[in-house]
């Protein structure tokens, strides 16, 4: 079978409304399956170790969100949502769910159950479960703001994960048809947060469109190809890929906000998964810091060293 992959000026020729817009998380094996493409990555990477412990935390997370039924927004909500073009789960300014502490302590459980832990590890567990509600709330508001200065990287990606499993039992129990246009760039219409990479599809409705993925609650929304997912520009879009690495990857910069973002194409390799892809690509991000270009946002699993006095 040939497949058919459109170029950018053949997608704008069509009527949007044929496009899938959202593709939500498949519930049954989102986080699976990206634990399973962490530990394929993890072999020859550099930070391989790192790899493999965040493809442990994965696959807790799959197993917490078996467990979690978070309470979806009421109809008014919704509506108000949709007429305002606001996030239908908005991830700042709304009431977080407080399941989400218990689906950390559970996915800590699941990592020291699988004896993965080292002393370094075990010490950023401990930290995590020293730390009272309001510490840890304080430590999601930082995280989903992105505050940086505030954000402890060793207990972030802890925290991140169990804040995705919380939302993407949401995002996975909404109905699509209610997810509202979000017209601001880089924000998803599902929770309001940034995307951590996108990927170009291939197989049947979604065939050769790119979505980029959220990193909080999993959704993927459609964008135009060689189109900036930060500041929407399509101008100054170039791609940067390392010599004998994945083709399939490629990082996508733009030189009006001087911020890039990889892209993956599943032509090119059918396993690519956003996350997984992103977090096992740190060469890449080398690169494009030598290149002059910053990450538009941070993969969830790891966050930045960031001086307290910046």
């Amino acid at each position: 079978m040939t497949q058919r992959i459109l170029d950018p000026q053949q997608i704008e020729t069509l009527d949007p409304s044929a496009i899938p817009r959202i593709r939500l998380p498949e519930r049954s094996a989102f986080f699976s399956a990206r634990a399973a493409r962490l530990r394929h990555l993890a072999d020859h990477n550099p930070i391989g170790g790192y790899v493999r412990l965040m493809a442990v935390l994965v696959d807790a997370q799959q197993q917490a969100l078996e467990h979690v039924n978070a309470a979806l927004p009421v109809r008014e909500s919704i509506e108000s949502a949709q007429r305002h073009s606001m996030p239908i789960l908005p991830a700042l300014g709304g009431e977080r769910d407080p399941q989400w502490r218990e689906v950390l302590y559970r996915l800590a459980d699941r990592i020291e159950a699988a004896g993965a832990v080292t002393p370094a590890l075990a010490n950023v567990l401990d930290a995590l479960r020293a730390m009272d509600q309001a510490q840890l709330d304080a430590q999601a508001d930082a995280i989903l703001a992105q505050r940086y200065t505030e954000i402890a990287p060793a207990t972030a990606p802890f925290i991140m994960a169990a804040l995705q499993v919380v939302w993407t039992d949401l995002a996975s129990r909404i109905d699509v048809r209610d997810v509202p246009y979000v017209d601001a760039p880089g924000v998803c219409p599902v929770c309001g947060s940034p995307p951590v990479a996108s990927i170009v599809r291939i197989g049947g409705a979604y065939q050769g469109y790119r979505y980029a993925q959220c990193g909080l609650c999993g959704t993927e929304a459609h964008v135009v190809r060689v189109k900036c997912t930060n500041c929407d520009s399509t101008k100054g879009i170039a791609y940067h890929g390392i010599e004998g690495g994945n083709p399939a990857l490629k990082a996508e910069s733009c030189d009006e906000c001087h911020t890039y973002r990889k892209i993956g194409y599943q032509e090119k390799d059918l396993d690519f998964e956003p996350l997984a892809d992103d977090l096992a690509s740190l060469t890449l991000d080398l690169l494009m810091s030598e290149a002059g270009y910053r990450r538009a946002s941070p993969n969830p699993l790891l966050w930045p060293e960031v001086p307290r006095d910046q």
